[in-house]
């Protein structure tokens, strides 16, 4: 378990849990927090076959920028094949991601070991 994280600015800790990299997001993800979050999130996603989840539960605003920030994690991680997971329960974030039809291709799970659960059971990428 990776209880020894890394807070790289005040909207993202990284930790290493199981195998996985996660990056905790914290706070208000706007404009000005994703310049912050872009290095380490292109850090942690750029590597190959990376096994990463994206922890949305410590949220307290999520806009466009938060969702630019989704799909770029989405796009580095497949594209070396690897894996990306989401853990979210913010009702708000959750209705957004729905609503830009986010949600089909990078379901929400409301746990780590609701991902971890998946990720030994199943085999796919998202």
């Amino acid at each position: 378990m990776g209880d020894d994280s890394t807070p790289l600015s005040p909207h993202l800790r990284v930790r290493q849990d199981r195998g996985h990299t996660v990056l905790e997001f914290h706070g208000e993800i706007d404009i000005l927090a994703a310049l912050d979050i872009i290095p380490v999130l292109d850090a942690a996603t750029g590597r190959a076959a990376a096994q990463v989840v994206l922890d949305l539960r410590n949220i307290d605003f999520f806009d466009c920028s938060g969702l630019r920030l989704l799909y770029r994690a989405r796009r580095r991680v497949l594209a070396q094949g690897g894996q990306l997971h989401l853990v979210c329960t913010h009702p708000l974030t959750l209705r957004i991601l729905s609503v830009t039809g986010l949600d089909g291709v990078m379901p929400a799970l409301s746990s780590m070991d609701e991902v971890l659960g998946q990720h030994e059971t199943t085999s796919g990428s998202l």
